[in-house]
């Protein structure tokens, strides 16, 4: 596993009333939130979090909820609105104040949404990757290239995900890494993904933030409100990016699309990455992403 320590990075438990999330840490000053996707962990926001800190930001990055080391939820629940809410409940535990930002990737970017728009007054900024608002979506995600992009989440609902994704050493999470962000050397991610995933009940966590999202009947009518709050862009200036090469979430989404976040707000296409943007040109979307916070 990676040794972080030398840049400055430390790991800490932070409490909440649902759950005892394992986090990386690095800095002092107000929260900024980062949160990661799949097939990924906390590990993802290396780069940035010492950048944070030397922007004057307390970094965090929990390793979401069923991934370990923090626990499977207790509850069962991965929706998108209990992902959010994990978020604000974070955003409670470290004393976030009025000045946090709020940085998603992936499946964090769907739990940034929705924790800005259920509770605008905890996050001054948001900055999201690779998966844009929902509004993005619509009838080109129903095209052909993307359902081909996407197939792996009807995969997912299938019992026997839980048997083809660890199955040759892997071989499944290696091949999204590769098909994703082409190019990009992923062993040392894909290792700490694997460790994320590999006690028990943990990939069937994983799995389940896709089968909540497809199967009503696994979202809890008591987070009906926060669950709606995912379904538009933030009200808060909003810093969009996305690869220009995503094999995941194709650019054509959401290239000229600026109309679908709010008022204030920008995004930002990189070149010559994939869906791991913030792994594959750490420089570029570091300055980016510190520019639009501070």
């Amino acid at each position: 596993m990676m040794d972080l320590q030398s840049t400055g990075i430390s790991r800490t438990t932070v409490r909440t009333p649902d759950l005892e999330f394992t986090c990386l840490e690095a800095g002092s000053g107000p929260l900024a939130l980062c949160l990661h996707g799949f097939p990924d962990s906390a590990v993802t926001w290396r780069h940035l979090l010492p950048a944070l800190a030397g922007a004057g930001f307390h970094a965090v990055a929990p390793w979401m909820r069923g991934y370990a080391p923090t626990p499977v939820a207790p509850d069962g629940l991965y929706q998108t609105g209990v992902l959010g809410r994990d978020a604000c409940r974070l955003h409670e535990a470290l004393g976030g104040g009025n000045d946090a930002v709020i940085i998603g990737h992936d499946w964090g970017a769907a739990a940034a949404y929705v924790a800005a728009n259920h509770d605008p007054e905890r996050w001054r900024r948001v900055v999201t990757l690779a998966v844009p608002p929902a509004g993005a979506l619509g009838e080109a995600f129903f095209r052909y290239r993307q359902i081909r992009r996407s197939s792996y989440m009807f995969i997912f609902q299938s019992p026997l995900a839980e048997m083809i994704v660890p199955a040759h050493d892997w071989e499944f999470i290696r091949g999204l890494w590769s098909d994703w962000s082409p190019g990009y050397g992923a062993d040392a991610d894909v290792a700490e993904v694997i460790a994320a995933l590999s006690p028990d009940g943990h990939l069937q966590a994983a799995l389940g933030y896709y089968r909540a999202q497809f199967q009503p009947e696994l979202q809890s009518p008591d987070l009906a409100d926060w669950q709606a709050a995912g379904g538009t862009a933030p009200t808060q200036p909003t810093l969009y990016l996305q690869g220009v090469d995503d094999g995941c979430m194709g650019v054509e989404l959401v290239r000229g699309r600026d109309d679908i976040l709010g008022e204030g707000s920008q995004m930002r296409l990189v070149d010559d990455t994939g869906h791991f943007l913030h792994l594959e040109a750490p420089d570029e979307v570091n300055e980016l992403i510190l520019e639009w916070v501070s």
